[in-house]
């Protein structure tokens, strides 16, 4: 995902995207748990792709 992206994007588009976000993380920390995970490079691009969601919905909100 792309800041550009983001950016375009309305607050509430941004929670449910950060949302759904959160929801595949909390599955990925299980399948590795388990030893099941196959994408193992997916866990830091979510945790980086929740980063940039936070920040640009941050500084949306602060601006408005």
């Amino acid at each position: 995902m792309k800041a550009a992206d983001v950016r375009g994007m309305t607050p509430d588009q941004i929670a449910d995207s950060l949302l759904n976000l959160k929801k595949e993380q909390f599955n990925l920390r299980f399948q590795a748990a388990t030893g099941q995970v196959e994408k193992t490079h997916r866990v830091n691009e979510i945790r980086k792709d929740i980063a940039r969601l936070k920040t640009i919905l941050r500084g949306k909100q602060a601006s408005a």
